[in-house]
């Protein structure tokens, strides 16, 4: 009995370590493959909810191949811990792939199968992972003559620069250069070309441009139109480009091209009303957020849009000299639903939480302003532009509507002190420059004005000025230690 004992023990034992093995190999193996498991894309760095809400989206109201939405969601379902639907998903993907591509689908397949493996694989179904593992190894084989899963294809570049694109801005760059590696293979593939200059323009929105130079970005859309004449949220970027570099009358032809083509496709519908939003047509805009909100209720880009508009129509009712006050406080409602509608189905639309203060701000609801500018000045996920606007704004409400310079002071200071250079920096440094100058030139300028100045300009490299700034501060207050080291050490920094 003890030998019969002793080797079921061993006969276990083998098992287990056997199955740990392959279970090894296996994890090598799919971290070959090139599929949304590997490649490096984070569930903070998204909504999933909404993220699956833009891709279902996207899936109703275009009616063309859907392999990549179905993909991506396949891999959305999986960090939402539903990997059977997940499974569902890439059936749909599969599906799309033999009524598009019915030669092709060995090729087409890759990302799909990758995909399948490692759903299997934390399902512990190990089996089904490595027959897809060997699925993905023999079509690359054939391919290519390797059988690792990380063959470069075009069509692979591609879709990893769309699933980029999904998970936001910090994503942009590589999603650009997938692209790029794309079209080194096929120059004019429209699929690629229309990735490339939407990923180029996502760029432009968040870098800000101080020349006008020549514009690769209004290139690529150019190029991205003329190869896919039916897609309008191309012709509405290449509109907003054109409205960015002062060419808004030669956007508005484009803008009124797409609405003409695709009058209930609510992502042209959002990017059209962008455009009538800034050129302050805001009846117009409405009115298209309107029709998009009916058509994707839960969006929230649409609830911000419309939360915006409504902000711009109350600033321009308040430049006039009797503005209609119910009309007023009635917009301030409107924008305040939208915007607090945003924060509830979205919390990482950082911005918009300033957004929901200045409106409680206009509405006089100064406790509420406060208590949501609190709450997102106290998140330490938010990226270094972003808290740097939010900094700007809250500078504002302090020196607006609570009439204190020296918060606002403090607070554009603080975004000022993050180094990271972005048109939030940029708006603190010239906020701040110009309140402080305002102060000295009242004669309202204690050494602690011209010190502040003085860091103001160091933070912006006028070390010249800076000097000059601390030696009035200290004309002014001669023995503070902080203002002699601080000249101390710009004098050292010169002369060095």
């Amino acid at each position: 009995h003890s030998e019969d004992l002793t080797n079921g023990v061993k006969k276990t034992f083998s098992l287990i370590s056997s199955s740990t093995i392959s279970k090894d190999s296996l994890k090598t193996s799919l971290l070959q493959l090139e599929c949304h498991f590997t490649w490096d894309l984070h569930k903070e760095d998204v909504v999933l909810e909404t993220l699956e809400e833009t891709i279902l989206d996207h899936i109703k109201f275009v009616k063309e191949c859907n392999i990549t939405d179905y993909n991506i969601l396949s891999y959305v379902c999986h960090l939402k811990n539903s990997n059977e639907e997940g499974l569902r998903n890439l059936q749909k993907a599969e599906e799309a792939i033999q009524e598009h591509h019915p030669g092709e689908i060995a090729r087409r397949s890759l990302v799909t199968w990758g995909n399948y493996a490692w759903i299997y694989y934390h399902m512990q179904r190990y089996e089904e992972a490595q027959t897809y593992v060997s699925k993905v190894e023999n079509s690359c084989k054939k391919l290519s003559g390797t059988a690792l899963g990380k063959i470069q294809l075009p069509e692979v570049c591609a879709e990893q620069g769309w699933a980029l694109l999904r998970f936001g801005r910090s994503y942009f760059e590589r999603a650009k250069n997938c692209f790029e590696n794309a079209l080194t293979s096929e120059p004019d593939n429209p699929d690629f070309n229309a990735g490339y200059a939407i990923a180029m323009f996502r760029l432009d929105s968040f870098t800000e441009r101080y020349n006008e130079e020549t514009w690769p970005c209004l290139e690529a859309l150019k190029r991205a139109v003329e190869l896919n004449p039916n897609n309008t949220t191309l012709l509405a970027l290449l509109a907003l480009e054109l409205q960015r570099l002062k060419r808004g009358a030669e956007g508005e032809r484009y803008i009124e091209e797409g609405l003409q083509k695709t009058p209930d496709f609510p992502l042209f519908l959002r990017y059209a009303a962008s455009f009538y939003r800034k050129k302050s047509e805001l009846g117009k805009a409405v009115n298209i957020l309107r029709k998009a909100l009916a058509l994707t209720p839960n969006s929230v880009i649409v609830h911000h849009q419309l939360g915006l508009c409504y902000k711009l129509k109350i600033l321009l009712m308040n430049k006039t000299r009797y503005p209609p006050q119910e009309e007023v406080e009635n917009l301030i409602e409107l924008a305040i639903f939208h915007l607090k509608t945003v924060i509830d189905k979205k919390p990482m639309f950082f911005i918009t939480y300033s957004d929901l203060g200045n409106m409680y701000a206009l509405g006089k609801r100064y406790k509420e302003a406060e208590e949501i500018f609190q709450k997102v000045l106290h998140r330490n996920d938010i990226p270094c532009g972003v808290k740097q606007e939010i900094y700007f704004n809250y500078g504002n409400f302090q020196h607006i509507h609570m009439k204190s310079e020296s918060k606002a002071i403090e607070y554009y200071m603080e975004g000022l002190k993050m180094e990271k250079d972005s048109y939030g920096r940029k708006q603190c440094s010239e906020a701040v420059e110009k309140l402080l100058k305002q102060k000295i030139e009242s004669g309202l300028g204690h050494a602690t004005a011209f010190s502040t100045l003085g860091l103001v300009h160091k933070l912006n490299g006028k070390k010249q000025e800076a000097i000059e700034c601390y030696q009035k501060a200290i004309a002014l207050d001669p023995n503070n230690e902080e203002y002699l080291n601080a000249l101390a050490e710009l004098q050292l920094s010169i002369s060095s």
